[in-house]
């Protein structure tokens, strides 16, 4: 049996070639970029007015104020956006100006349009601008060649508006790998079947899947599969044929009926390790099979949720291109007492809040590996140390953040 550092280390030390393609920007939100983007032009690439108003020659306008109004001719029309004007402004002269417009030669700033009077021909102006005001510059944003978005960024939607703007319909990206899930045991039931004494419902193929989608990876959710070496052979063997990654709950521990530790060996599968000194989720299992990975989970349904936190979702994020693997860590304060077997990691779910920017987090109630309530209620996982034993109220442990507040 191994500690928690060690398994994670093994599986996150795994060999894989990530996936890559050029996809349009809006199918990109969430992934990483595989390559730098750099300008190709200047943006803005010409001088432009950031006010509707009118562009004006500072020197012009200095010292004007409500009191002692600045006179100006206006010249010619007016300039909206994205368009240019041959007229050039003369010492004593004024041009109307749309923000986005083009700076006509001669004028230097951009009377807002608020601080004026028109009257014909004529403008008041009763505020002083110096050389510059409200004028975006050519190159002002981003100059041609700069690097503005770099290898390992995450496109959020910023990102996305500034590919658009640089001109990048299609980028290159990490594509997710594709995860399969199978729920295994005779004592599962679809979530329509009526419950009878000795059954349960699959939940856990539904939260894996859920939890893989939350990663932004894909899922292929292949239900129930009963306690039959050879049906969950043929079942394993068609799933590795369509995922990069496969999902196993139940079955992988020692019990007359757990079948699927020895019928992943028996595909060829290599067993990197098999049993883990942590509580909840002990009996799991991590296989190579080729370039594939395969993870047999317990049962329980807190005990498939919390692998997969610790182990599954690192995993993925890596093969995404994140450089960010793990959830938020923080150090908490227990404000209660919480039993710890010494020898052992204990991830015990948990409530955390913060109270003028320091951690607090107490329990979610019973901690069973099969109270699935105790995830629901919870937005951490304390990760309660082997070398600890109980942990006091008032002790200040690390905890992962996995909800919101």
């Amino acid at each position: 049996m191994i500690s928690v550092d060690e398994a994670r280390k093994l599986v996150l030390d795994s060999k894989f070639k990530c996936k890559i393609g050029k996809l349009p920007i809006l199918d990109c939100l969430g992934r990483v970029l595989v390559e730098d983007i750099p300008a190709s032009e200047d943006i803005p690439i010409y001088d432009n007015s950031a006010m509707d108003g009118y562009a004006v020659i500072a020197n012009d306008v200095k010292g004007s104020d409500a009191n002692y109004p600045v006179r100006l001719i206006v010249s010619g029309g007016s300039i909206p956006a994205g368009k240019t004007s041959k007229i050039k402004i003369d010492p004593g002269f004024c041009i109307p100006i749309m923000t986005g417009g083009a700076m006509p030669n001669g004028a230097d700033s951009v009377v807002m349009k608020e601080n004026v009077q028109r009257d014909g021909k004529s403008l008041l102006i009763f505020r002083e601008v110096k050389k510059g005001e409200n004028v975006r510059y050519k190159g002002e944003d981003i100059k041609k060649g700069e690097v503005i978005l770099r290898k390992s960024d995450i496109i959020n939607s910023a990102v996305v508006g500034m590919l658009a703007s640089l001109g990048e319909s299609k980028v290159k990206v990490f594509k997710p790998p594709v995860v399969g899930v199978i729920a295994t045991g005779d004592e599962l039931l679809e979530t329509g079947e009526r419950l009878k004494t000795g059954m349960v419902r699959d939940s856990n193929s539904y939260s894996l899947s859920a939890q893989i989608l939350e990663t932004g990876a894909k899922y292929h959710r292949y239900g129930i599969v009963r306690d039959d070496e050879k049906i969950l052979k043929d079942n394993i063997e068609i799933a590795l044929k369509e995922n990069d990654i496969l999902l196993l709950s139940g079955g992988i521990s020692v019990g007359d009926f757990d079948f699927v530790k020895d019928t992943i060996e028996n595909i060829g599968a290599e067993l990197v390790f098999w049993r883990v000194n942590q509580k909840p989720g002990k009996p799991m299992a991590f296989f190579k099979y080729g370039k594939k990975f395969i993870f047999g989970l317990p049962g329980n349904p807190v005990s498939v949720m919390v692998c997969f936190e610790v182990y599954v979702r690192p995993l993925i994020k890596k093969m995404m291109g994140f450089n960010d693997l793990f959830r938020p860590v923080v150090s908490a304060e227990a404000l209660q007492d919480f039993k710890n077997r010494k020898g052992r990691t204990n991830f015990a779910r948990v409530i955390l809040e913060n109270k003028e920017g320091k951690y607090f987090f107490s329990s979610t109630g019973m901690q069973g590996s099969g109270m699935l309530t105790s995830m629901v209620k919870a937005n951490g996982l304390a990760v309660l140390p082997s070398k600890m034993g109980d942990v006091k109220k008032g002790s200040e442990i690390e905890a992962y953040i996995i909800g919101s507040f």
